[in-house]
């Protein structure tokens, strides 16, 4: 029995299964915490991996892995390979205003989306990098070499023994990276750096790269949202909305969208085609917070929104509680918009914290349908989707067919079944557990189109018309 292992290196925490290579059952887990924050060092990460590594037997027979890291956070390096400073995070938004200035400079938005498929925010690597050349220029004189989280675990599990590698997935959420020729655009380093530096090489996406000291063979490793849609198995016209730390909506495509708003992000998937993503900070985190303001238990909250009506009598919650980065709000707050004495009610403000966060991802979708084509299905997934209220209230929001994932570690299984594809040389297809299915009625089309249209007005004259 060939085993295999993925390793999802989160904002929160890393996590290992070992698999089955054939049937994808998990066979051992393990977990580390990572440090809270938005700035870490990367050598937390690698201490994590081994508090989690050293679980008795947990990688007894294992013959390949691979890692699934959090997209975007910037891990500076000297000319010795020895780390400059600590990494930033996709969530850290100090540099929103460098995103901006880089935008002016290339021209606009429409010919970032145009090089490469995206166009740069807060949380993608180029504008982390140009924020270390303006705000830390006696570190960045330092700094010969950027990678990305996964790319830098990557090549400690390989002792160093090779040249860093990355995989396209991952690198196209650097905005420096052209998926669709699958080219670094150095002219876009050096316009955020004022110089060039030295850039992982893109591996192919089944390519073994290296072993680990124990003999274990190391596939490239991809993206968190890359690994998640190969894990889930995720086909074109369907999409996948992840409610964790944050939130996603994403879909598999032939070809890269070039969507100019900075809504849809173009990124490759960890195959070869590519996965068109909308991306919000704000998802679970907003439902542990109402719960806290109204006094109850996470169950309960779920009780509370199930008893109130489809549009929660009006009441709208703008779920901005830490800024937002689809659409590019950095500076917004949340709010609570259209309360009277008669819908005031726990269960409406309840109801409203979950369409609310819903609805900004069902914004993401539309306009991926917008770029992508028809969407028929959602695979909702995620932390916050195993909550009794959220898949009945999907339906609501989003007017269409919503399928949840029973708990699924899906980044680390799509990390694990790279590592399978690399050792065996064939894509494995491996089952999804699915825990419930919810068919929208008509009353649930009818409350998802005012849904939407109150909020995207909400969100119109409160932020954008500004």
């Amino acid at each position: 029995m060939a085993l295999v292992a993925g390793i999802d290196s989160s904002t929160q925490s890393v996590k290992i299964v070992v698999c089955e290579a054939d049937t994808g059952e998990i066979v051992r887990s393990a977990r580390a915490a990572h440090p809270a924050g938005t700035e870490v060092s990367a050598a937390k990460w690698w201490s994590a991996y081994q508090e989690a590594a050293a679980a008795p037997g947990l990688l007894d027979g294992v013959q390949a892995l691979a890692v699934g890291g959090q997209q975007h956070g910037m891990v500076s390096l000297d000319a010795d390979g020895e780390l400059v400073r600590d990494a930033l995070l996709w969530n850290d938004n100090r540099s929103a205003p460098d995103a901006v200035d880089l935008i002016k400079e290339l021209g606009g938005s429409q010919v970032w989306a145009d090089a490469v498929g995206s166009v740069p925010v807060a949380s993608m690597t180029v504008s982390k990098v140009r924020w270390l050349a303006r705000a830390e220029p006696e570190l960045a004189a330092r700094t010969s070499a950027v990678m990305l989280p996964h790319d830098w675990l990557t090549w400690q599990l390989g002792v160093r023994g090779f040249s860093p590698v990355t995989d396209r997935g991952d690198a196209s959420g650097t905005c420096y990276f052209d998926a669709t020729k699958n080219e670094y655009r150095h002219d876009l380093v050096k316009l955020a750096f004022g110089a060039d530096l030295d850039v992982p090489r893109v591996a192919a996406p089944s390519e073994i790269v290296g072993h680990t000291r124990d003999g274990i063979a190391i596939a490239p490793g991809t993206g968190d949202n890359m690994a998640a849609g190969l894990g889930l198995g995720i086909n074109s016209g369907e999409a996948v909305v992840s409610l964790g730390t944050s939130g996603t909506a994403f879909t598999r495509t032939a070809r890269q969208t070039h969507e100019p708003t900075g809504t849809v992000a173009g990124f490759a998937d960890a195959t070869g085609g590519f996965l068109p993503l909308v991306c919000t900070l704000n998802g679970a985190r907003n439902l542990v917070a109402t719960a806290e303001l109204l006094g109850v238990s996470l169950e309960t909250l779920s009780d509370l929104a199930l008893s109130a009506p489809a549009g929660s009598e009006g009441v709208s919650f703008i779920p901005y509680l830490e800024g937002e980065r689809t659409p590019p709000l950095p500076d917004a707050r949340g709010e609570l918009v259209g309360l009277t004495l008669k819908n005031m009610k726990p269960e409406n403000i309840a109801r409203a914290a979950i369409e609310g966060v819903l609805w900004s991802l069902a914004y993401g979708v539309q306009v991926l349908r917008e770029q992508t084509g028809a969407i028929s299905r959602i695979t909702l997934t995620g932390g916050a989707s195993q909550s009794r209220a959220v898949g009945p209230i999907a339906s609501a929001v989003f007017g269409l067919p919503i399928v949840v994932t029973e708990t699924f570690e899906s980044v680390a299984v799509g990390a694990a079944k790279q590592a399978a594809w690399a050792l065996t040389g064939d894509l494995p297809q491996w089952p999804v557990p699915m825990a419930s299915e919810h068919q929208p009625s008509g009353t649930d089309e009818s409350a998802a189109a005012a849904i939407n249209d109150r909020y995207s007005a909400l969100l119109q004259d409160h932020f954008l018309g500004h």
